[in-house]
Formats: structure tokens, sequence, C-alpha cells
């Protein structure tokens, strides 16, 4: 049953793959004039390695920034492209660097030169130019008090926006000379424009983020972020040689899942509705859920939240979710839960997320974890490498937010 289940995470990757995507996409629309190559995020890798595929020696240069270690060289070597790596989640010096080397790139082009964008998650953190008055030290407090605040992405964004040069559309003025085909890889609710990226080239009004949202209650800004907040400004209007299109997003990655659950016989529930919430009880629903139904494969997209303690423990989102699932689920022998970022990050360290059944918690246990513990102290990662149940499959080359695929076997 496990093993079905990884097959089945393994072929949503495939499905929403970026190398293979982008070059679905190229080679459908023909695209055949000498341009420029800019490709940004976890993905980027993947992303240019399909555009050179289709487009070979049409590519006269390029630049590309990834999140350090999703590099990979040899896919590239041969191509006239700059690589760089930046830091994720919490931007550094290298995303600043980044993001002026981005700019540099973009002025050294001849006039009206084409311009390939490839946008995948993770590039608010890989790549910045920050407003005046704002410092490396304000961006870093900035994002990890977001990292930790429980906010939605679209919340975070609308924040990371405001002191940004480059986010929010305002990157589009550099470029608003140039012909430009912007391809992205959706890994947002929605799978709107403004929030990929942080809408590097979508047009939208920045909002000042002292809104009611923010003013009380536990999204409260705290008085030091509201100081940096009010440099809110709006981006020039100039989008109108920018053309845009999404080329993968979670229903393919769900429907490429779908697909592969076909030959084991179940019935399969491909689910539209997106598992949001904090991880902690989005785990203990859905566990309870597939304890209680009836048997089959059940699948989802996720993009959960948790707030962090002072000191967090190893772990993300979708660790914490597997692991309360496997509270619900313990003695049931016939009840599975992967729960994984299609990125394969799901928060600090080296894994993507975690596959439990109904014995996680007697392994966790025996090697002497303690659960209840464990999730609240952000710590379900030790857990659940004590019980044997974590998923490592290094960078995929692409991200479509978190795929959680649950089986309910039938009684034998």
């Amino acid at each position: 049953m496990r093993e079905n289940l990884l097959s089945i995470y393994k072929s949503a990757l495939s499905a929403v793959n970026g190398s293979k995507t982008i070059a679905a996409f190229l080679r459908e629309h023909s695209y055949t004039i000498p341009l420029a190559l800019i490709a940004v995020g976890k993905a980027a890798t993947d992303m240019a390695a399909g555009a050179f595929d289709v487009l070979g020696e049409h590519i006269t240069q390029a630049l590309l920034i990834t999140k350090l270690g999703h590099l990979d060289k040899q896919r590239l070597q041969g191509y006239p492209v700059l690589c760089l790596e930046a830091a994720h989640p919490v931007p550094d010096e290298s995303s600043l660097a980044a993001g002026q080397a981005l700019l540099d790139f973009i002025e050294n082009l001849p006039p009206h030169y084409p311009v390939l964008f490839l946008i995948s998650g993770g590039a608010s953190a890989l790549v910045e130019v920050l407003v005046s008055d704002v410092s490396l030290a304000d961006l870093q407090r900035v994002n990890r008090w977001l990292l930790a605040s429980g906010l939605d992405i679209h919340a975070m964004n609308q924040i990371r926006k405001s002191i940004s040069a480059i986010k929010g559309g305002r990157l589009a003025t550099y470029l608003k000379k140039h012909p430009v085909l912007n391809l992205l890889i959706s890994d947002v609710p929605g799978d709107d424009l403004q929030a990929i990226g942080s809408g590097l080239l979508t047009q939208h009004k920045i909002h000042n983020p002292l809104n009611p949202l923010f003013k009380n209650g536990e999204n409260a800004l705290p008085d030091w972020l509201q100081s940096l907040t009010t440099k809110a400004h709006d981006c020039p209007s100039c989008f109108s040689n920018i053309e845009q299109h999404i080329i993968a997003h979670p229903a393919i990655a769900r429907q490429g899942a779908y697909e592969a659950a076909k030959p084991l016989g179940y019935a399969i529930f491909n689910h539209d509705t997106l598992i949001v919430g904090e991880a902690e009880e989005a785990g203990r629903i859905l566990a309870q859920q597939l304890c209680t139904g009836n048997p089959g494969i059940f699948i989802w997209s996720s993009e959960t939240t948790v707030h962090l303690p002072e000191n967090p423990g190893q772990g993300g989102r979708c660790q914490s979710l597997a692991l309360a699932a496997a509270c619900e689920m313990a003695g049931q022998k016939e009840v599975f839960l992967l729960a994984a970022g299609t990125d394969g990050n799901d928060g600090p360290g080296e894994m993507a997320g975690a596959l439990v059944d109904g014995g996680t918690l007697k392994r966790g246990k025996r090697k002497g974890f303690n659960a209840a513990h464990c999730l609240e102290q952000a710590d379900a990662g030790r857990f659940l490498a004590a019980s044997g149940d974590l998923i490592e499959t290094g960078p995929t080359g692409t991200n479509v937010m978190d795929i959680l695929i649950g089986l309910k076997a039938k009684a034998s």
C-alpha cells in the first residue's frame, strides 16, 4: 500500500515537471526568433532545460536563479546561461545579489529584444531589490516573522510586495521596451498571477497592508513591521508588452495522481477543494474521514499553515499534518496518508513530507518520542524520522503547492 502511494505521488510530480511542461508549451507555439531567457524559482533548472531542449540556439543568452542545492549545471552544460543560487525561505545577501544581477541582465539586453521569462515558486525569496530605507536585516526580520505567523500566502505576499522594488509588478517597468512571454508554474491557491513569485510581471495595485486584515487579533502586525510597510507605492501600468501563461498547476498534479491510481481498482476521489488552515487540525479531520469512510483513494491539494513556537524543531507543515493524522489513525491497519510538497521541500531540511499509517504512532513511541509534544514544538520531523515515515525526493523540478493522497484499503 505504501509503495502504491509513493508511486502515485511520483506520477503527480511527473505531470507537472518543469522541463516537460515548458517543452510541451513551446513545441505547440513554435517560437523561432532569437530571444533571451530568464528563469527564477525552485524549478528554474528544469524549466530552463525544457526551453533549451526546444529552442536551442534561438536562446542567445540566459540568466537562471534558483534555490541553493537546486541547480543542476550538467543539464545546462554548453548553453549560454549564467547560473546563480540564492537563499530560501529567508532571503540573504545572495538574494539581493541575484536581484541586482537580474536588473543588470535586463539593462544589457539589446533594445526591444524578446524575453522568455520562466517563474516558479520560491522566487519571492530568491530574488529581491529593496526599496530605499529598507535594509537586508529588515527584509530578513520580515520574512522570519511571516514564516512563523501562520498567515496565508496572499497575506504574506501583500507585505513582501510593499518593501520590494521588483515585486507586485514593478519588474515590468524594467522590461517595458521588450516583448515578454512569461510562463509560470503555479504554487498558489487559485493560480493567482498576482501571487506567483509575488507577481513580478503582473499588473495590480499595491494595497497598503495596514488594512483590517492586519490591524486586529492574531494577525495584527508588530509595530516595527508597520513602520516598514507604510512605504508601499503603486507600480506604473506598462504591461501591454507582456503575455502570460500558467503551464502547470495543482489540478494537473492531482490529475496525474488520479490516472496513476486507476489500475489499483479503488474508487478514486479527486477533490477540487483546497485543504487550508492549521496543518494539525487539517490532518486530524482528514484522518477521521479516512477512518470512518468507505474504501478508496483520496487526492487533495493543500496549502496549510503552522504557527511556529519561539524555537521550532524539525519538519514543515506536511509533516505536522501527517503526524496529527497518524494520531487519529493509530491502530488502524487499512488507512494510509501521504502528505508532501511537490517541490521536494517541507519546511527546513531536505524532506518532502511523510507517509503515515496506523503503526506510525507505535513506531515513534518505541523510539522514545511523544507525538503531542512534537506537534506542540513544531518538531514532527524528528518523530517521523524515528518512525521511518519521512519522504525524501531531492529537488523535483516543479512546485504546485502540497499534495495529500489518502488510501483506505478494503478489509482483508
